[in-house]
């Protein structure tokens, strides 16, 4: 008996589990020293944690020390992260606040940013596969990440607030729109097809949904919200799964049904007591912000491929490039939704913010790296300028919202 433990203790299975356990504890001690850092810095530049958790990635991992790798176990743990992203996007977006002029002036630059992306995709890259992915990549709008920092501000119900949702809302849903009908492996008809096939059964379940008094599942939510029962939230996590599945075995992207899951939760749980609800938003940024999401950048920077940014001068010069098309391509279309009697501050603002972007760079930059439709070296240019825009822009954009309200004080009052 003891030589068959000793041959069992001694199969291959033992190192990949080794090596599997040591990433996963050293992912933990990345997300744990990434807010300390964060607020460490506090005092001198507001750097947001997303920049520590991908730039650790990067230091821990293969590019540079060597310490993590990553495996298929954290891949899918990141998956779930980028899922729960998106899902909190859609959760947190106030359709009634953006409705009318803000989203419409705000779909209007996203389709502008759309094709000029397109556009400058194809003096960059030879194909048109290609040309698609950079296109879609620089007119996206990271609203997952800014919506806590415009929390943070005071500034989420402001004008200038409402146009930055307006701004993700079309920044986020316009690129997965895109996503799923580019690189369905469908002909863009039958893909359109199923597209608006998948967008009219949820329409039709937000629209039941928001119908309904939910006074049952409101009682049981209740009734369960101290409890290890935690009803709300694994009907949060049946919701997304449900929607996510469903895309995929449509052939869409993922991150459709995830945000579509956002939305429908939001309804479904409009009516509950406001107490549930802000309990129940705290339980889901602690299993998002908490748990999956950390996962989700960190794994970026684990797989962020430093050796091709850095191996050709070419390469390396794209990264401010691309930076700088994202000011241009997606920025100044931002400009459209700007609120009326905006000042020169606010428009500033506004165009740092819509042109701040990266969980759709890295969603779309993935899909065009495995399916060989794109370089390393492009990819990781892109998440590169993507990672240099959440650092960078909100930073500068607060500064003018500062400026703005130095001039007028009244401007925050909302949610002072």
């Amino acid at each position: 008996m003891g030589v068959l433990f000793l041959e069992a203790a001694e199969v291959p299975e033992a190192l990949p589990m080794q090596g599997l356990s040591a990433s996963l504890v050293l992912i933990a001690v990345i997300a744990v020293v990434a807010p300390l850092a964060t607020r460490l810095l506090d005092h001198w530049v507001k750097v947001p944690i997303v920049v520590f958790e991908i730039v650790l990635g990067i230091v821990l991992g293969p590019s540079l020390l060597g310490w993590v790798q990553s495996t298929v176990f954290t891949d899918t743990l990141a998956d779930f992260g980028l899922a729960m992203l998106f899902f909190v996007a859609g959760n947190e977006i106030d359709f009634t606040a953006i409705r009318g002029r803000p989203l419409y002036r705000a779909s209007t630059g996203w389709v502008i940013s759309l094709a000029a992306g397109i556009g400058a995709g194809f003096i960059l890259v030879p194909s048109a596969e290609a040309a698609v992915i950079i296109g879609v990549a620089l007119c996206s709008t990271a609203l997952g990440a800014l919506l806590p920092i415009l929390r943070d501000a005071g500034a989420s119900k402001t004008p200038i607030g409402v146009a930055v949702t307006a701004l993700g809302a079309a920044g986020e849903f316009g690129p997965l729109i895109a996503i799923s009908l580019f690189f369905s492996g469908r002909e863009l008809g039958v893909a359109s097809g199923v597209l608006l096939g998948f967008v009219l059964l949820t329409g039709v379940a937000i629209y039941f949904a928001s119908q309904a008094r939910h006074t049952l599942f409101h009682t049981q939510v209740t009734a369960t919200l101290h409890t290890s029962s935690q009803f709300a939230i694994r009907s949060i996590l049946l919701v997304l799964s449900t929607l996510v599945v469903l895309s995929m075995v449509l052939g869409l992207d993922m991150l459709l049904g995830a945000f579509a899951a956002g939305v429908l939760w939001k309804v479904t749980i409009a009516r509950a007591p406001e107490v549930d609800r802000k309990i129940i938003e705290t339980k889901i940024d602690a299993v998002a912000f908490g748990f999956l999401v950390p996962i989700f950048f960190i794994d970026t920077g684990i797989d962020f491929d430093l050796g091709a940014l850095i191996s050709s001068p070419v390469t390396l010069a794209m990264v401010p490039l691309f930076l700088a098309l994202l000011l241009i391509i997606r920025g100044l279309p931002s400009l459209l939704a700007a609120p009326p009697g905006s000042s020169r501050a606010d428009k500033s603002a506004l165009v740092l913010f819509g042109a701040t972007g990266l969980p759709i760079i890295v969603a779309v930059t993935t899909i065009g790296r495995e399916h060989g439709l794109i370089t390393s070296g492009t990819s990781s240019a892109l998440i590169g300028a993507g990672m240099l825009s959440v650092l960078l822009f909100p930073l500068l954009a607060l500064r003018q919202l500062r400026r703005a309200e130095a001039a007028d004080p009244t401007l925050l009052a909302p949610d002072a």
